[in-house]
C-alpha cells in the first residue's frame, strides 16, 4: 500500500458518525430507501465501503481503530434484554404467546434452510448460516454481530460482507412479499375487518416505549447509563468465567440474559424503574454505530465468488417466508382478517426488521380496514422477544455445526 491514513479511536467514531448523518440524509431524500425501511448506517456505511474498494485500487488504504465497535454491539444487545419484560408476555395473554412461539420456529426452520442449501450449493455451513436467522429475522444489527464473532473465532472470510448483503435482501424481500401474502389471504377467504381500532387493545402503556411521554432529566439518564452498565460489567465478569472453562459464546449473551433480569426484578419489586423509552434510545445509538463501524470496512470484492451459492439460499428463505406465513402463521393465529394481516407482518420482520413489519401492516389496513390484534403482537414480539429467542437459537446451530 503506497499510502495508508490511521484514525485512532474518537477518531474512528466521529467517522462513523459522520456516515450516519450521510446515510439519515439519504434515507429522506430516496424514495426507495424510505420505502424499503433500508437502516441509515447501512446506506452511509455501504456508500463508504463502495469508496474504499475504489481507494484500494489506487493503493490508498484506510486503517481504522474499532476499540468501541464491541462495547456499541454489546450495549445494544443489554438493551435488547432489559426490553424482555415477563410481565408484558403475561398481559399479553395466550396469543401473544402462540404468535411467539410461531415466530420461534421460524428460526429454526429458516437456518435449517440455510445450512441444508450450503451444503447443496457447496458453501460453507457457517457461511450459509448468516443467511439464516441470523439476518434474516435478526437484521443488520444480528448480522454483524455473528459475521464478527465468526471472523474472530473461526477466521471466516467475507463473514461481514455476507450478513450485510443478506440483511439487506431481507429488508426489500420482506417488504415486497408482505402485502401480497396478505392479500391472497384476505381475498381468497373472504375475511372482513372487525372494525375494531387500537383502543380496544389497550396494550400495557407503561411497558411500549413509543407511547411514554414523561419528560427525561439529568437523574434518568444517569439512572439508566448505571443500568446499562452495571449489566454489562456483569455480563462481561461471567462471559471471563465461563470462557476460562472453554465454553465460548458471543460476547453480548451474558449481558443480554443479564438485562433481563435487572428488567424483570425491576418489574416484580419495583424498587427500581427500567425508562424504557431512554434505554431504547440509547440502544438504537450503540448500534447505529456499531453498524456503521462495521460497514467501514467491508471488503465488497469477496461476495463475487459467492453470490450465486448465497442467492440460491436467500431464494429459499423468501420461499420458505411466504408458505410459513400462508399456512403457519395465518393458521395458527385464528383464520381470520387479523391473522392475514399478521402475516403479512410477520413476512416484514421475518425477513427484515419491525418497521418492515409495521409497513406492511399499515398498507394493508388502509385499505382493508384496522387490524389491532395484528399490530399489537408484531410489535411486541418483534421489537421486544425474537430478537433474545434467536440469540439462543443461532447459538444452538453454531454448537451444533
Amino acid at each position: 500500500m503506497d499510502f495508508m491514513l490511521y484514525f485512532d479511536m474518537v477518531q474512528t467514531v466521529a467517522f462513523a458518525a459522520v456516515l450516519l448523518f450521510l446515510g439519515s440524509y439519504l434515507v429522506r431524500r430516496i424514495s426507495f430507501l424510505n420505502k424499503y425501511n433500508i437502516p441509515a448506517p447501512v446506506v452511509g456505511g455501504l456508500i463508504f465501503a463502495f469508496v474504499n474498494w475504489g481507494l484500494q485500487s489506487v493503493e490508498i488504504g484506510l486503517r481504522f481503530d474499532t476499540t468501541f465497535q464491541d462495547p456499541f454491539m454489546i450495549a445494544f444487545f443489554t438493551t435488547i434484554g432489559m426490553g424482555a419484560s415477563i410481565k408484558m408476555l403475561k398481559e399479553g395473554g395466550s396469543k401473544l404467546v402462540t404468535f411467539l412461539l410461531i415466530a420461534s420456529v421460524l428460526l429454526v426452520l429458516q437456518n435449517f434452510v440455510a445450512w441444508g442449501l450450503s451444503i447443496v450449493t457447496g458453501l460453507d455451513p457457517l457461511i450459509g448460516l448468516l443467511a439464516g436467522s441470523i439476518t434474516m429475522s435478526g437484521g443488520h444489527g444480528t448480522g454483524a454481530t455473528f459475521a464478527n464473532y465468526f471472523t474472530e473465532q473461526f477466521h471466516t472470510v467475507g463473514a461481514m460482507e455476507v450478513a450485510m448483503a443478506a440483511a439487506t435482501f431481507g429488508l426489500v424481500s420482506g417488504s415486497l412479499i408482505g402485502g401480497p401474502v396478505a392479500r391472497r389471504l384476505i381475498l381468497k377467504k373472504n375475511l372482513k375487518s372487525s372494525g375494531a381500532t387500537a383502543d380496544d387493545m389497550k396494550p400495557l402503556e407503561e411497558d411500549i416505549a413509543t407511547i411514554e411521554h414523561a419528560p427525561i432529566g439529568r437523574d434518568d439518564v444517569l439512572a439508566a447509563i448505571l443500568q446499562l452498565t452495571v449489566c454489562m460489567g456483569i455480563g462481561a465478569v461471567l462471559y471471563a468465567f465461563f470462557a476460562r472453562r472453554g465454553i465460548t459464546v458471543p460476547t453480548y449473551l451474558f449481558s443480554l440474559f443479564v438485562g433481563i433480569v435487572v428488567r424483570n426484578v425491576a418489574d416484580a419489586t419495583g424498587i427500581y424503574k427500567v425508562n424504557m423509552r431512554l434505554i431504547d434510545t440509547i440502544g438504537s445509538v450503540a448500534l447505529s454505530l456499531f453498524l456503521a463501524m462495521a460497514l467501514m470496512s467491508l471488503k465488497l470484492w469477496q461476495l463475487v465468488e459467492l453470490a450465486v451459492p448465497m442467492l440460491v439460499i436467500l431464494s429459499g428463505e423468501v420461499v420458505l417466508m411466504i408458505l410459513y406465513a400462508t399456512f403457519i402463521t395465518f393458521t395458527f393465529n385464528g383464520r381470520d382478517y387479523d391473522a392475514a394481516v399478521l402475516a403479512g407482518g410477520h413476512c416484514g420482520f421475518g425477513l427484515g426488521a419491525t418497521p418492515n413489519a409495521i409497513a406492511n401492516m399499515q398498507a394493508i389496513t388502509n385499505k382493508y380496514g384496522p387490524a389491532p390484534r395484528a399490530f399489537f403482537l408484531v410489535s411486541i414480539v418483534g421489537a421486544f422477544f425474537i430478537d433474545i429467542v434467536n440469540a439462543f437459537v443461532i447459538q444452538g446451530f453454531v454448537a451444533f455445526m
